[in-house]
C-alpha cells in the first residue's frame, strides 16, 4: 500500500485501504497485479488518467512520420517535363519525405532498358544535394524503380 504523497504504509486488507481512501476523498487504484502482495496507491484517478492522455499526446507530437512520395517518369520524358519532376523530388525530400521514382515502359520501350536507366542516373544526379538513394534501380515487370531517402541536416 502507497499513500497519497508517495509513501509505504505497509501490508494492510483491501477493505481497510477503501475506507482510508474514501475518508481522503481519493482512489484506491492497484499499480502492480502481479507482485506478491499486489500494490495498490490512493490517488485521484481523473487526475492520473488526465496527466497519462497528455503525455501519450505530447509525445505523439514529437513523432516525425515520414511518407513515400512517388514520381512517374517514361523515358521519352523532354527536358522540361524532367526539371519539373526533379522539383517536385526535391520539395518532398526537403519536406522529409522518401521519394519512389517510376520509370513506366510502354510497348518496344521494353527493349531500350538503358535510356530508361539513364533518365535515373540523370535523375539521382539532379536530386543528390537533397536525398541519397536508399534503392538502387530495379527492373519489376514493366517498370524500373529507385527510392530516394531525404538527407540528415547538420
Amino acid at each position: 500500500m502507497i499513500g497519497a504523497d508517495g509513501e509505504s504504509m505497509g501490508i494492510m486488507s483491501s477493505s481497510k485501504a477503501l475506507e482510508l481512501a474514501y475518508d481522503k476523498g481519493l482512489d484506491l487504484v492497484m499499480m502492480a497485479s502481479q507482485a506478491t502482495p499486489p500494490v495498490c496507491k490512493i490517488m485521484d484517478y481523473g487526475k492520473f488518467r488526465f496527466e497519462r492522455d497528455k503525455r501519450e499526446k505530447e509525445a505523439k507530437k514529437k513523432q516525425q512520420t515520414i511518407e513515400l512520395k512517388e514520381i512517374q517518369l517514361s523515358c521519352r520524358i523532354d527536358t522540361h517535363d524532367f526539371e519539373t519532376k526533379v522539383k517536385h523530388a526535391l520539395r518532398f525530400l526537403s519536406d522529409g519525405n522518401k521519394v519512389r521514382v517510376v520509370m513506366k515502359f510502354k510497348g518496344r520501350e521494353m527493349s531500350h532498358m538503358n535510356i530508361g536507366r539513364e533518365v535515373l542516373d540523370k535523375f539521382e544526379a539532379a536530386c543528390a544535394e537533397l536525398g541519397s538513394v536508399d534503392k538502387k534501380p530495379v527492373l519489376d515487370g514493366r517498370f524500373m524503380s529507385m527510392v530516394i531517402s531525404p538527407v540528415k541536416a547538420k
